[in-house]
């Protein structure tokens, strides 16, 4: 990567399907490298979801190589068993950047809507169409979390650049 050359993996927190994306921006325009969804069967005891969330993320991360990693932070949410599955998933991928040696960002959901789209209640659709198109996409990343995970690296990319 050249010094105007950026990679980074956008990560979309949870435990049944974490969203990832790789983006690299050269000279502020970005290209989706590569994108999916790491997925756990609901029947797998949590440790054993985790240890497999671990083991595809770190194998994601060394096949590409990113510089940075921007995740979601973790929001206030009225289920709390939710939310500390997706917590668990998120310490898994910090885990995996501080084993990779590459610097986390974290960003708040409207964060990653203003920098996308230019407004911070933007929906989902609205969202994934801003990802398509800054993207050059034909179709917006499938399923929804890889969409999200996309544009949690689009977001970090953006603000780096002007950060």
């Amino acid at each position: 990567m050249s010094g105007d050359t950026r990679r980074t993996i956008g990560i979309d927190p949870g435990t049944a399907r974490l969203g990832y994306a790789i983006v690299e921006s050269e000279r502020g325009n970005p290209r989706l490298l590569a994108c999916g969804v790491v997925t756990t069967p609901k029947g797998m005891d949590m440790p054993q979801r985790l240890s497999s969330i671990y083991d595809e993320l770190r194998e994601i991360v060394r096949e590409h190589g990113p510089a940075t990693m921007a995740v979601e932070e973790l929001f206030f949410a009225k289920n709390v068993t939710t939310a500390v599955s997706v917590g668990q998933a998120r310490g898994i991928a910090l885990l995996v950047a501080a084993q990779a040696g590459i610097s986390v960002h974290e960003y708040k959901p409207m964060q990653v809507k203003q920098a996308v789209h230019g407004y911070g209640l933007a929906s989902k659709e609205q969202v994934g169409e801003m990802v398509r198109v800054l993207l050059r996409l034909d179709a917006v990343p499938k399923p929804d979390d890889a969409a999200d995970a996309a544009a949690i690296a689009i977001c970090h990319l953006n603000t780096f650049r002007f950060g």
